[in-house]
């Protein structure tokens, strides 16, 4: 599928803004740049982590523009998914908010940005969710970390009707693709790409020291494939010592603490880091310091964190290598083409899903003119009715009363049944706008 793409730095109409809108008044739009459309540079500047991103969704939630949002930031991807029914001024807010938020000019990443409206939008957030626009074809972390976004977006009331029913649809979805199609089998990831290119690099992992830096998800699937390569002594560093104790125990290592961690780079030879700090946790000049006692022997940075935690400059010492996340996009290639199958059945599924997501969106035209309906009926049968029930009011035992009041709703579903199954079959059709206008008109619903 082709990326919707900004056609210009003035304008950021999509590509394919000229598709038709779910609805005639409320549009649901994404806004977003990923690994494929941006640098890492560009991707650490634009994030949000932690508490960051608690609040950046209470202010995007507040934008005159906005009616609903959730807030997706990850080491591959910002986007910001939300409902509107000021398309075109919506975008532009995002759009300043990032860069005021951030304090990044727009003309820095305005060009790297891809915009989807109405099915695109919602085909997209499939995809994202399935893992079939993900770095990895087929990593299963995507999936968790949406669901904590739209955790939050309902913690903080920012979700309503309609990404209540996309995101149960989306999970629903990335659920049946991860089932049906086995796109999650031989697991690939981020952390798997990283010890595949330290294996390049060494020719063998066996008797290798690591250090980790960092514990959390990352890391425990870097020690996972390090196991399973016989790598030699893992060490862990992690802000909280706890936590780190945890994952070194767990896998037989030696946890230290952060304080630790440049006298440990005269004993290991691979550094894997992954933490969210929001600046470098290893500098050109901490690393300078122990290379002497190394005596040559080459040491290797693997930094899969955004913002990066490993200094870039570091790379310019000898007998230094230091890869980032963009660097294992390479190793990553090599590793995903048996999902390529089952990307493609998953696109299908997806696009089932998109066509069921439509059917569900249009019928909320649909709804309002059934229910207004209903109850004018209602009213008419139920007055009639009451009137009649009066005039006998003498003569009718309790059950004739209640015999009349089950008539009366007999009467309004049976009047209504054709009539709500025209309006429902018309969804998706080029005459339904009519077919709503004539039935709102013939029966003054508007009046």
């Amino acid at each position: 599928m082709a990326m919707a793409q900004p056609e210009s730095q003035g304008s950021l109409r999509s590509v394919d803004r000229g598709c038709k809108k779910m609805t005639a008044n409320l549009d649901i739009i994404l806004v977003g740049l990923n690994h494929k459309t941006a640098s890492v540079e560009i991707r650490e500047c634009l994030g949000f982590t932690g508490d960051d991103q608690d609040t950046a969704l209470e202010k995007i939630s507040a934008l005159e523009s906005v009616r609903e949002v959730l807030l997706v930031s990850t080491c591959n991807r910002v986007e910001v998914l939300l409902t509107s029914t000021q398309t075109d001024a919506a975008v532009e807010a995002i759009i300043a908010f990032l860069a005021d938020y951030h304090n990044f000019p727009v003309g820095e990443f305005k060009d790297k940005l891809y915009v989807h409206i109405g099915e695109e939008a919602v085909r997209h957030i499939f995809r994202v969710a399935a893992s079939l626009d993900s770095m990895v074809v087929g990593e299963p972390q995507i999936l968790g970390q949406i669901k904590s976004a739209y955790y939050q977006a309902t913690l903080k009331k920012t979700s309503g009707v309609i990404l209540n029913r996309l995101l149960h649809k989306t999970f629903f979805v990335a659920k049946r693709i991860r089932t049906e199609t086995g796109i999650g089998d031989n697991a690939v990831s981020i952390s798997y790409a990283a010890i595949e290119l330290a294996r390049k690099i060494f020719g063998a992992l066996e008797g290798c020291r690591v250090l980790l830096i960092g514990a959390g998800e990352m890391a425990e699937l870097a020690v996972e494939h390090l196991i399973r390569q016989r790598s030699g002594e893992i060490l862990v560093a992690n802000r909280t010592f706890d936590r780190g104790v945890e994952l070194a125990t767990r896998f037989g290592g030696r946890a230290i603490r952060m304080e630790e961690v440049p006298d440990a780079l005269r004993e290991v030879d691979i550094i894997i880091s992954s933490t969210g700090a929001p600046d470098y946790v290893l500098k050109r000049g901490q690393v300078k310091k122990v290379l002497r006692g190394r005596r040559s022997r080459p040491l290797f940075f693997i930094d899969i964190a955004v913002p990066r935690d490993i200094d870039p400059n570091i790379n310019r010492l000898n007998n230094t290598y230091v890869y980032d996340i963009d660097d294992l996009k390479g190793v990553i290639e090599e590793n995903i083409e048996d999902r390529q199958k089952a990307a493609l059945r998953g696109e299908r599924l997806v696009d089932e899903a998109v066509i069921r997501f439509r059917q569900w969106y249009e019928s909320l035209d649909v709804v309002p003119t059934i229910v207004a309906l209903r109850r004018q009926l209602e009213d008419k049968i139920r007055a009639e009715a009451e009137r009649t029930r009066q005039k006998l009011a003498p003569k009718l035992s309790a059950e004739d009363a209640e015999a009349f009041d089950k008539m009366a709703q007999a009467l309004v579903n049976k009047i209504l049944h054709e009539p709500t199954t025209i309006l429902k079959k018309a969804e998706g059709h080029d005459n339904k706008a009519s077919l709503l206008a004539t039935t709102r008109k013939l029966f003054k619903l508007d009046d």
